[in-house]
């Protein structure tokens, strides 16, 4: 039996409410660790009545997304606990730098210093070069602005670096020996049509991961990617799901949890050898770049 050497861990997973950071919490719970999960509720166009028909019928499309981003962290936590796991959790807004080191604060204060960090939360709003690709559906693409190029880069690079920068600096002060971070990226981060800078972030991602990385190895922390392909969180609609499904080696759409594992094993003991890396996880729908 493998022991990943998870137990008291303290975990810190942005994004944690629902999709692959809840999967992730439960799944690093499960063996041991403390987790502390922070996400935020994005504004969104829906209706309360309109959220819970999503919720009720449980179909995918963008209204189902939206709804599952509005969960709090209320009933994982109670789940994880009443599982014999330990956990807690704080909404925090990472577009703004000032929330960052108070968000570790916190997580030590209640847990304890963090041992893992596991960036997961995103923004995604559909943007495009093309005007020829701009549409009016209710999730439609629309030509690129500055606010919304911001929003990306502020959320999903610059909170992903400082959240990396302020672990590092904790982890030095109290002369830890052994860290993990591990970051979530996409399959798509390279080039995505129709998602522009979305995917420009998380290519960002992916290269401020690998300068941490040659960084901060001597220190005994490693940094890895994860980049998850097509996951059902909720977006998939079932004709898109058929899509994937019929082009996927795996023949069908991935779940929160196949992702989770694979944090799981890049936060163990087993992966002390690995750093710098990026791992497609999605059924070999992507197979590399």
């Amino acid at each position: 039996m493998i022991d990943p050497q998870l137990a008291n861990k303290v975990v810190l997973i942005t994004g944690a409410n629902h999709g692959i950071g809840a999967a992730t919490a439960r799944a690093l719970a499960a063996q041991g660790a403390k987790v502390f999960i922070t996400y935020y509720r994005v504004p969104h166009r829906y209706s309360e009545a309109e959220l819970q028909a999503a919720l009720d019928a449980g179909v995918g499309g963008d209204a189902l997304y939206c709804a599952l981003q509005q969960n709090t962290a209320d009933a994982l936590v109670a789940d994880i606990q009443a599982r014999g796991g330990v956990a807690a959790a704080r909404e925090t807004d990472l577009s703004d730098p000032a929330n960052i080191p108070l968000l570790f604060d916190r997580c030590e204060a209640e847990l304890g210093p963090v041992d893992v960090l596991v960036n997961n939360h995103t923004h995604c709003v559909l943007e495009t070069f093309d005007p020829a690709r701009v549409t009016d559906r209710e999730s439609g693409v629309r030509l690129l602005t500055a606010p919304v190029i911001d929003a990306h880069f502020a959320i999903n690079v610059r909170a992903y670096a400082l959240l990396m920068a302020e672990y590092v600096q904790r982890y030095l002060k109290r002369n830890a020996r052994s860290g993990r971070i591990i970051n979530l990226s996409t399959d798509a981060a390279h080039a995505h049509e129709g998602n522009v800078s979305y995917a420009a972030s998380k290519h960002a991602i992916e290269s401020y991961s690998r300068s941490a990385a040659a960084e901060v190895g001597k220190y005994g922390i490693t940094v890895n990617i994860v980049a998850p392909g097509p996951i059902q969180t909720g977006y998939i609609t079932p004709e898109t799901e058929a899509h994937i499904a019929a082009g996927t080696p795996l023949g069908r759409v991935g779940e929160p949890e196949d992702v989770a594992d694979v944090v799981v094993f890049l936060a163990s003991e087993q992966a002390r050898w690995l750093t710098g890396q990026l791992l497609y996880v999605g059924g070999g729908w992507r197979m590399g770049q």
